[in-house]
């Protein structure tokens, strides 16, 4: 049975197990890390302290980007001691209430980690197609009597990805808008402008994985789908001079 991966933040209770009977040690995070990750990639992964009520130790909870992933991985460890000298119980946490359901996309960060574990560090690549200073655009409040109490530098920038072994190319378009602390420093200009162009290519990158599909198939192998929206197609059909001028515009 094939299951769909989405590059969004996985939301819902079957891709979290919860870990209890963990001994509190160094590099407790890590030793877990190696013992689950083993099953597939994780989205996090994170300790704590259990409450006093409960006695000594630790409990962990972790997220995969599948509900296979996380199934396997409880059926594999529950009941075995993994790294340390005492048994851990592993369970597929079952409340819903608590848990993020709405729908996030991924940072940039994570996309390129999920991209490279299902289709390798060579089976996708990303190039800026256009970096825009927005800065300025809406000056026209200030005859209104509109400014704002602190300058701000604003980037809109254009990323295109494209997976060559599966003939599949995604657009992503992002703004990003970064407060001047102090625009007496030129300085800040020059740190606002780097980190509002970084956010920007980060939206932009997030953007168009947002479009693409995982069909992670039983043997193993990866297929991938193209899941725009009509208005996204359309941006994705356009040349490069055409989104340039649109974007301008």
């Amino acid at each position: 049975m094939a299951e769909v991966l989405q590059f969004r933040v996985p939301a819902g209770s079957r891709y979290t197990l919860l870990v209890w009977g963990l001994e509190e040690e160094a590099g407790l995070e890590h030793s877990l890390f190696s013992a689950f990750s083993k099953f597939g990639p994780l989205y996090s992964l994170k300790t704590h302290r259990n409450a006093a009520v409960a006695g000594p130790g630790c409990y962990a909870v972790v997220k995969f980007y599948s509900a296979g992933d996380a199934r396997r991985a409880q059926l594999a460890c529950n009941g075995q001691k993994l790294f340390q000298k005492s048994p851990l119980k592993v369970c597929l946490c079952t409340k819903q209430k608590g848990f993020q359901q709405q729908v996030l996309a991924l940072s940039s960060n994570k996309c390129q980690e999920l991209a490279n574990h299902y289709l390798g560090f060579n089976g996708w690549s990303s190039r800026i197609i256009t970096l825009q200073n927005m800065s300025g655009f809406d000056g026209e409040n200030e005859d209104l009597g509109e400014t704002s109490q602190k300058p701000s530098v604003k980037y809109l920038c254009a990323v295109e990805v494209t997976l060559p072994h599966h003939g599949l190319r995604s657009r992503g378009v992002a703004l990003s808008e970064v407060d001047v602390e102090s625009s007496e420093d030129p300085l800040q200009f020059v740190t606002a402008t780097r980190r509002a162009q970084k956010l920007a290519a980060g939206k932009a990158l997030s953007c168009a994985f947002q479009k693409i599909l995982l069909i992670v198939l039983e043997n193993g192998k990866v297929a991938v789908e193209y899941y725009p929206t009509q208005e996204e197609e359309l941006t994705d059909s356009l040349t490069e001079e055409e989104l340039k001028g649109l974007i301008q515009v």
